[in-house]
């Protein structure tokens, strides 16, 4: 932290004003004050040890530059965490946000989508063989799924395994161009192997989407092996330093231990052995799904620190005529637009603990074979990928616009926030798809209930409501609040398991029914997400005290009352609320603005995060918004030369040749 006489004088006030202690609250996000303390330490450290490997800003160099730097980063991330015996995913984490914030890289899928898949699906004996190899970097790998033509629907996808019994081979083979594998982060340049996703045929039959472990390119050389077509698939819209990749095979022999084969497999003469459970193939993607939900939380908050620290350095325009310029952040209607995604940022912080949680308990039990809990870890997770993915990206935006003109700078650190968090829309699972998951589960409970079975405390809500009215009032009493999305969420399920049956009784099979209404499960879907979030929030803010609980509470009310207002049709439509309850909301939300606008600085110190991890010139600690913004300008590397080459090379000509045909004209119009 900067010395006090160097903050921006707003920023030192907004600090002194706060009603809380900003400290109390990160200790509560980071597990109190030592390992507060560890994070800090971690992070310092890391972000000083990139300065020294004289890596340029992210924003400021190509994206080969930006491919090499990554490349460069991480092999010095990982041997700072085997210096410093670092095995804990917690502080993993910490270490990969301060040396790739907001920034893809291209080993992003090792360990995520490679590794964990590969120890999820292997047997013990490959495990044993392979797993070392992959720890140690020596099989550097990736996750080959999706292909042009096909996505998320597995059963669709188009390339193949057909069992060689004479050889013993599997032969891999892309039949079509649009079953080149396409998008893998890592296979385009950085991978030697990945884990392909393929139809497993033998004896003639096609038992489905199996997963095959393909070594690409040749370990000493890293040229691509026979048969092996491979490439980088271009510039996207961001994750500019990820070699997202294609892989095209052209019957391309592996043993047929090569198939990951802990679930099923395939004996020496073609039989194939079918897992107890096909769930079990595909359990592991739920632990990315619940990865996804950290990692685009963690965006907006940082993009929310930055806008709302600018916010209150930035002074434009009077509120008072004449008498002068105020903190942009005095402004109601920027209020309006940051404290909603201020709290969102602290909605999906406290869902996305939640999940890991949830995860990290329940994951046990599926390695066991035990899979009660995997249909509602998969629900869960599918919802709140989406919902979370979807609220961030569209809060880093409203940041972005909220910072005006010098937010659409890279200086700022929010476009790149911003491409990084849309992207999570559709990677891991495009989120219509994914959320139309958790639907099918909740028609699932729907039915269960209707037959008198239990259905998992979460889905509770789903029982008849001895109220039909909402006893709502100015108060605002969290548990009416909480119930008022209950009771949306049940209703718009019911209404949505309603209306398939409704559709299958006038003549349309389950596929098509559920087709013909996909529109209203997605919503019923999204209702039961964002009851989840509100209640996990809820009940973080309950074990709170004192001011802090005080703040906090305020902060979770203005995220309910945003969301009821901003889909009120939805709770007024069975009069649940009455017209009069509603006419409370508005008024309060303006009221909680208010409230919380003396604290909006403090809540995003609270955060902790350092300034290397913001990389933003708007958002640092120390306020010194328009010496970092100049001081980026005169790194552009347009500015390298005083006169460009582009100028001798064609504005001059072009001036000339303007100014020389308008001379000619003059003299022959005198003429």
């Amino acid at each position: 932290m900067a010395a006090t006489q160097l903050v921006n004088p707003d920023l030192v006030k907004e600090r002194q004003n706060a009603a809380f202690s900003p400290e109390h609250l990160t200790y509560f996000l980071y597990g109190g004050p030592e390992k507060t303390k560890r994070k800090r330490f971690l992070q310092n450290l890391v972000i000083e040890g990139v300065k020294k490997l004289g890596v340029k800003q992210y924003a400021t160099v190509s994206r080969e530059e930006q491919y090499e730097q990554a490349l460069q980063k991480y092999a010095y991330l990982v041997d700072t965490e085997r210096q410093l015996g670092i095995t804990n995913s917690t502080d993993k984490a910490l270490l990969h946000e301060a040396v790739f914030p907001c920034e893809s890289f291209p080993y992003i899928l090792q360990y995520a989508a490679f590794i964990n898949p590969f120890t999820m699906l292997a047997s013990e004996e490959q495990k044993a063989k392979w797993l070392p190899l992959m720890k140690n970097f020596r099989l550097v790998g990736t996750y080959a799924q999706t292909e042009m033509g096909h996505g998320s629907f597995l059963r669709g996808l188009e390339t193949t395994a057909t069992y060689d019994p004479s050889t013993q081979e599997f032969v891999l083979h892309s039949p079509t161009i649009s079953s080149i594998k396409y998008w893998p982060a890592g296979l385009g340049k950085t991978a030697n192997a990945c884990i392909v996703m393929a139809q497993l045929i033998t004896k003639g039959h096609n038992y489905g989407m199996h997963a095959f472990l393909l070594q690409i390119r040749d370990l000493d050389t890293h040229q691509p092996l026979s048969g092996i077509t491979v490439g980088d698939i271009g510039s996207k819209f961001g994750l500019s330093a990820n070699d997202n990749g294609f892989l095209k095979m052209d019957n391309v022999r592996i043993p047929r231990n090569n198939m990951l084969m802990r679930h099923s497999r395939v004996l020496p003469d073609g039989t194939y052995i079918e897992p107890k459970n096909d769930r079990l193939m595909y359990g592991g993607m739920t632990s990315i799904r619940t990865d996804v939900v950290g990692v685009a939380s963690r965006r907006l908050c940082i993009a929310v620190t930055i806008a709302i620290r600018y916010s209150a350095v930035r002074r434009q325009s009077e509120i008072e005529p004449g008498a002068g310029e105020v903190q942009v952040l005095d402004f109601q209607t920027q209020q309006y637009r940051l404290f909603p995604q201020l709290a969102a940022a602290y909605a999906t912080t406290f869902a996305s603990t939640t999940i890991s949680a949830f995860y990290r308990t329940v994951s046990p039990h599926i390695e066991r074979g035990d899979l009660q809990e995997l249909p509602m870890l998969h629900a869960l997770s599918a919802g709140l990928k989406a919902y979370t993915s979807w609220t961030c990206a569209d809060g880093v935006e409203v940041c972005r616009l909220a910072c005006g003109g010098h937010g659409y700078s890279e200086a700022s650190g929010l476009p790149k926030a911003y491409v990084d968090t849309t992207a999570a829309c559709t990677y891991e699972g495009e989120n219509y798809v994914l959320i139309l998951q958790t639907a099918r589960y909740l028609m699932k409970c729907c039915r269960m209930l209707a037959e008198g079975e239990q259905v998992p405390e979460v889905m509770d809500f789903l029982r008849p409501s001895t109220s039909e009215t909402s006893r709502l009032d100015a108060r605002l009493v969290m548990g009416d609040l909480i119930q008022a999305f209950a009771h949306r969420a049940a209703r718009m399920t019911r209404d949505a398991a309603q209306s398939m049956q409704t559709s299958i009784v006038k003549g349309e099979n389950p596929g098509q029914a559920w087709n013909s209404n996909s529109v209203q499960l997605v919503a019923a879907a999204k209702a039961f997400t964002e009851l989840h979030v509100v209640r996990v929030f809820a009940e973080a803010v309950e074990t709170m005290r004192g001011s802090l609980r005080h703040v906090m509470e305020s902060l979770w009310r203005l995220f309910a009352v945003n969301n009821i207002v901003s889909s009120l049709g939805d709770f007024l439509v069975d009069g649940y609320l009455s017209t009069q309850q509603v006419s409370l909301l508005e008024p309060a939300q303006r009221d909680l603005l208010k409230e919380l606008r003396p604290d909006a600085v403090s809540l995003v110190d609270a955060l902790d995060f350092p300034d290397g991890v913001l990389d933003s010139a708007l958002g640092r600690w120390d306020g010194q918004v328009y010496e970092a913004l100049y001081d980026y300008s005169l790194r552009s590397k347009l500015n390298e030369k005083q006169v460009l080459d582009a100028y001798l090379k064609h504005q001059r000509p072009f001036m000339e040749s303007q100014w020389k045909k308008h001379a000619a004209s003059a003299v022959t119009s005198r003429l």
